[in-house]
């Protein structure tokens, strides 16, 4: 679940399937960038995970500025 948050991650709902538990959660796609990997990683190849469309979301301030400068690091490389 830590994990989920550091991407910016919202956990909707967590059930349990005999000894397994199972996360709902909304996360942003871009965070989700090498995601099985990482998830392999963290339970030793045991875990497995579903995506699907849930809805566009405004980008956070915060992020917004920072992909707009490398925006304009790129368009000044470009040049």
């Amino acid at each position: 679940m830590s994990d989920l948050n550091g991407r910016r991650g919202m956990i909707i709902n967590q059930d349990m399937d005999g000894n397994f538990t199972i996360l709902h959660a909304r996360v942003p796609l871009a965070e989700l960038y090498r995601y099985s990997t990482t998830l392999s990683s963290l339970t030793g190849g045991a875990a497995t995970f579903t995506m699907k469309f849930a809805e566009y979301q405004p980008v956070p301030a915060d992020v917004q500025t920072k992909l707009l400068a490398e925006y304009a690091a790129q368009e000044k490389e470009d040049e």
